[in-house]
């Protein structure tokens, strides 16, 4: 399926209240716990399809939780309903965004960091729609609120977003001007974003374009990897930088 290609609307009308998050997979530390990192699949995947990988990594001190999205319909499918974080249609400027399914799925994510120990470093990542979800909690996390404008109070040390893109990104840069403390908060939060020139389902234009917006509108400690060829999955090169920025970034300490 190719987002770019799509001409269908988002907004199927299901109601939050319906939807029902699936089963949750948690891979714990084998050292000092110092991080808890939750992870966002895919469109149509499942948490256990990421744990199994992010068990491999050599990141004694990350605790990496793994949730599935809600089945729900889904507007890029025809309204065929599979595991979605939010609905989406098309990936442009012009398109909708499911503001609604963002913030259950922010929320969501919120939650499951909010039980964490208070001292240990809180982030997001993911890949394809579960990296858009995690730069959309990204901006939650700048402006301290959701969308609908309830408070986002989990603080993040850092984003991860892989063959994604930003949700929202017409509006960006006009909520950041003049609001002093949602740019604070965004220049030090560190975003790390890979992209493969290759990938046929999130077009890398969206990637590249998503990058330029969030550093145009105060997240300044942004990192864009771009490789070449790459198509829309991930590959040892681009997961042995995500292990190096994540101990870089936030101070881990054996790897």
């Amino acid at each position: 399926m190719s987002f770019s290609g799509s001409t269908a609307g988002s907004g199927s009308g299901t109601t939050r209240t319906s939807l029902e998050f699936g089963r949750t997979h948690v891979v714990r530390p084998k050292g000092k716990h110092e991080a808890t990192i939750v992870w966002l699949h895919g469109l149509g995947d499942k948490g256990s399809s990421w744990s199994q990988l992010l068990e491999s990594f050599p990141l004694p001190n990350v605790k990496w939780i793994c949730p599935t999205a809600p089945t729900r319909p889904v507007a890029a499918f025809g309204g065929f309903p599979c595991t979605a974080w939010f609905d989406v249609g098309d990936i442009s400027e012009d398109a909708p965004d499911d503001l609604e399914g963002l913030d259950f799925s922010a929320a969501h994510v919120a939650n499951l960091l909010s039980t964490e120990p208070a001292d240990v470093k809180l982030c997001v990542g993911g890949f394809s729609m579960g990296a858009a979800t995690a730069l959309y909690s990204a901006t939650c996390h700048a402006f301290s609120q959701y969308g609908n404008g309830s408070p986002y109070r989990v603080n993040l040390s850092a984003v991860v977003g892989l063959s994604g893109w930003l949700p929202c990104l017409r509006t960006l840069r006009r909520r950041m001007q003049g609001v002093n403390d949602a740019i604070r908060r965004a220049a030090s939060l560190p975003i790390l974003l890979c992209h493969g020139t290759g990938d046929d389902v999130v077009a890398y234009q969206h990637g590249e374009k998503s990058a330029r917006i969030l550093s145009s509108s105060g997240f300044q400690n942004l990192t864009l990897r771009t490789y070449e060829g790459l198509g829309h999955y991930t590959i040892p090169e681009e997961t042995d930088e995500i292990c190096r920025w994540l101990s870089a970034n936030l101070c881990l300490g054996g790897t």
